[in-house]
């Protein structure tokens, strides 16, 4: 989301190749197709802007400097994962990276931890990880899981 609202204030405002309507609607179209929503609005405002050509062009422009960037990467980690200082450094980086994804769960848990939900969420949050280290689910499966148990679970009147 943050990526496509600065792609829009660079095309409306700053540039001014397309009325904020026209951004808005292929917003809308790219948020039903499958895939990554950024590089279908890049194509649909190519699309706009120049038909197959201008789609083409954004698509290459939007995916393949990140996908050159991210192959840069993997041969980096490669190289350095043998480096015993390097491999420090990395493993200092993936701590950072748990610590920043458990601070985003607690602020999705927070606003019902002080509710009586509180023993749903942590057996929910428990189920979850027994799921992935126990039974070695992966994150996709548990939340394909979460959203069937979602859809059959019978909705409470609210008190």
């Amino acid at each position: 989301m943050p990526t496509v609202v600065a792609l829009e204030r660079a095309i409306v405002d700053e540039r001014q190749w397309l009325d904020r309507r026209w951004t808005h609607l292929v917003f809308v179209l790219a948020r039903l197709t499958p895939g990554t929503n950024v590089l279908a609005f890049c194509a649909g405002v190519g699309w706009v802007l120049r038909g197959w050509a201008g789609a083409l062009l954004a698509l290459a422009a939007a995916s393949v400097p990140c996908s050159i960037v991210m192959v840069v990467l993997t041969v980096l980690y490669q190289s350095w994962s043998a480096n015993a200082v390097a491999r420090r450094v990395l493993e200092g980086a993936l701590a950072g990276a748990v610590a920043i994804i458990a601070a985003t769960c607690w602020t999705l848990i927070r606003p019902d931890w002080r509710s009586p939900h509180r023993v749903f969420v942590v057996i929910v949050f428990a189920g979850a990880f027994a799921l992935s280290s126990i039974w070695g689910l992966s994150p996709l499966s548990i939340l394909g899981l979460a959203g069937l148990v979602g859809a059959v679970w019978p909705e409470r009147e609210p008190a």
